[in-house]
């Protein structure tokens, strides 16, 4: 049966409690400082949607990056349409952008004009954090995940390295940054400004790639 709006704290309590992967819940990716302040509640609209496209970003994506790194310090991710609308429009400064340009990025449970499925977290990686805070290149990082992970979009933040990234069907993938050099990195079908070894060589010193032993689930 399709799981419908949690219309009780009970239902939202069982929402929260759904895995999405050996490291996530779907509890991680409610949390909306937004809401939390202006007291808007942060629930989806589709929750089967929503849960199906949370599993393939963190299958995609945060899931390898956890094991490569450690635990990532998610700062934001699902919003409602409702709560993004008002986050959009309310919100001075605008936090979000507009509902069409959030579909399957913010607002997992809405596929894009394109019909497809997609997800986007804003994380931050505490490990290349306490790098960055010394001066280190956001593009060693975002180049790292150009190499080894299937992602939509990266759009990377002058705070603590952080970024939203995205996973969504038939990605088109881009890297792009509000931290100097601004702008576009990088252009699905562009030759990348850098060859793979300069690339490689950026992040030689980082951890090996899903180098961490997590306990396994006994079968």
């Amino acid at each position: 049966m399709p799981r419908r709006t949690p219309g009780t704290y009970t239902g939202l309590e069982d929402l929260g409690r759904v895995r999405l992967s050996p490291y996530f819940y779907m509890r991680d990716f409610l949390y909306s400082e937004i809401g939390n302040f202006f007291g808007k509640p942060n629930l989806p609209v589709d929750p089967d949607l929503a849960i199906a496209a949370g599993k393939k970003l963190c299958a995609a994506i945060l899931d390898p990056m956890t094991e490569t790194f450690g635990p990532l310090h998610i700062r934001s991710s699902y919003r409602s349409p409702d709560l993004n609308h008002f986050g959009a429009t309310e919100v001075k400064p605008q936090k979000c952008a507009r509902n069409e340009a959030n579909y399957a990025g913010h607002i997992w449970d809405i596929r894009d004009a394109k019909g497809r499925m997609g997800a986007t977290a804003s994380i931050a990686v505490p490990w290349f954090a306490d790098q960055f805070e010394k001066g280190r290149d956001w593009r060693d990082l975002a180049w790292w995940i150009h190499d080894h992970l299937d992602y939509h979009q990266l759009y990377f933040f002058p705070k603590l390295a952080a970024f939203n990234v995205t996973w969504r069907q038939a990605p088109e993938r881009s890297i792009l940054s509000y931290v100097a050099p601004r702008g576009k990195l990088y252009a699905d079908g562009q030759i990348p400004p850098e060859p793979a070894k300069t690339r490689k060589a950026r992040y030689a010193d980082f951890p090996p790639f899903k180098g961490i032993s997590y306990p396994k689930v006994a079968a």
